[in-house]
């Protein structure tokens, strides 16, 4: 099919403003990265924009080499892999049932969990009920009340709702019951829909540092983001002691938390393009197809 010209200006236009997006979303961290490469003399003088100047390696082999940064960062991973795989088991547990219309009080918990997504309590009353669980300081205070997105089990619900019942019902005939046609027919057709919400649940618990500062007093399990979160703020105070007259390494913690944020940030990264060609699709879910 020939396009008319109107349809190639179009699609010019909107290749213009997805590669304008991609530049602003790609400047930052261009930036990020040239200043946790450059030496502390170049940051003092403002020099760095998107290329490092005076290269400088010294920020990362402080971060590689202190056990603290990479223990933090394994402790993470794990947490990241153990609280994706529980909230993809829930979801899917709380998703697959409401796609049989036989349910019996069906529309009663879809709006229970729809009230959930509107209202919460909020923190002290959640603080207070982690305490009388034994929750606080607790691993599980991070894997445990976050493991259910509202939002990403509807989203699941919507792709259960587009597979064909015929396939269940011929799955029911054969004598197959809920389980069986849960992991025989919904599961291996919703790759795409698994994968994006694998993605979002990871790239949530990953980015994640609020539940750990306020309910995880013990060091020993503070994610990377809220050790990145403490080091910024040492770096802060480090730096108004240094304006009253403390001694300091210049451009030292300019270069440090440039590099700290690299070394938070590119594991998660490495995860897109593994999930690509999954994202793509799930991404699309609720489109108006022809």
């Amino acid at each position: 099919m020939i396009k008319s010209k109107t349809n190639r200006a179009g699609d010019l236009v909107i290749a213009f403003f997805c590669v304008l997006l991609i530049i602003v979303c790609l400047l930052p961290m261009l930036n990020v990265l040239a200043r946790s490469l450059s030496s502390s003399e170049a940051l003092i003088r403002n020099e760095v924009m998107l290329w490092p100047k005076g290269w400088n390696l010294n920020a990362y082999r402080l971060v590689l080499t202190d056990s603290k940064y990479t223990y933090s960062l394994g402790w993470t991973a794990i947490l990241t892999l153990i609280c994706t795989g529980m909230s993809m088991v829930m979801t899917t547990l709380c998703a697959y049932p409401l796609t049989y219309p036989q349910l019996k009080g069906r529309r009663f918990f879809n709006t229970l969990i729809l009230f959930t997504m509107y209202f919460s309590a909020g923190t002290i009353p959640n603080y207070l009920l982690y305490k009388d669980l034994g929750l606080l300081n607790n691993p599980l205070v991070l894997i445990i009340p976050n493991s259910l997105s509202v939002f990403n089990m509807i989203i699941m619900r919507s792709f259960f709702y587009g597979i064909p019942d015929s396939l269940r019902e011929s799955a029911e005939i054969d004598g197959a019951g809920p389980i069986k046609v849960l992991t025989s027919i919904y599961l291996p057709l919703s790759k795409p829909v698994i994968a994006t919400l694998s993605l979002f649940y990871a790239v949530g618990r990953w980015n994640g540092f609020s539940d750990a500062l306020m309910f995880m007093n013990n060091r020993k399990y503070h994610p990377i983001q809220l050790l990145l979160y403490n080091i910024l703020n040492s770096i802060t105070s480090i730096e108004v002691a240094t304006q009253e007259g403390f001694a300091s390494a210049p451009g030292l913690s300019d270069t440090l938390q440039a590099a700290t944020v690299m070394f938070a940030t590119v594991p998660i990264l490495l995860v897109y393009p593994w999930l690509q060609k999954y994202f793509i699709a799930g991404a699309t879910l609720g489109a108006i197809k022809d």
